[in-house]
């Protein structure tokens, strides 16, 4: 267990709410539709949206961007702005505690063959709407089923 979850439980055993950050993959496919990447969790085989806990030094966009990497091997470019949060219930060995997610947007440059945790997930491009039906949280299946891309970004922005 990192420095940074334990910390995280140790307020969740206080009733603090406590916090993770995400990222949706995405790209556009060759009508120009979007298609949003989901990874399987590692016990439950259900499927998610790669998360974790912040790391230290780093801020919620760039840690979003790393748990895509180690999580779905995608590589890419995350959006400055959160899309959205979602609240879940995140099973821990003895007890489960309330997280808050914010949620980023990464645009999709690159899939990597091999990832940190190829062996233990599997990852699938879907419509949004595909997608949102295989989500179990109601809050983030919401978000990605009306996921909607900013306008055009002035240079710099991304």
């Amino acid at each position: 267990m990192t420095a940074t979850k334990k910390k995280a439980v140790r307020r969740a055993k206080k009733g603090e709410r406590i916090r993770q950050v995400a990222a949706i993959p995405f790209r556009l496919n060759e009508h120009g539709d979007i298609e949003v990447m989901l990874v399987t969790s590692r016990t439950t085989k259900r499927f998610i949206v790669p998360k974790g806990w912040p790391m230290k030094g780093k801020n919620g966009r760039k840690a979003a961007t790393i748990e895509a990497m180690e999580e779905a091997g995608v590589l890419g470019k995350t959006l400055k702005q959160p899309a959205g949060t979602y609240s879940y219930w995140k099973r821990l060995a003895n007890r489960f505690v309330h997280v808050d997610v914010i949620v980023y947007l990464l645009e999709v440059t690159e899939e990597l063959a091999n990832w940190q945790e190829a062996k233990r997930r599997q990852r699938a491009w879907l419509t949004p709407a595909d997608a949102a039906m295989l989500i179990d949280e109601p809050d983030l299946s919401t978000l990605v089923k009306t996921l909607t891309l900013p306008g055009p970004m002035p240079p710099g922005e991304v």
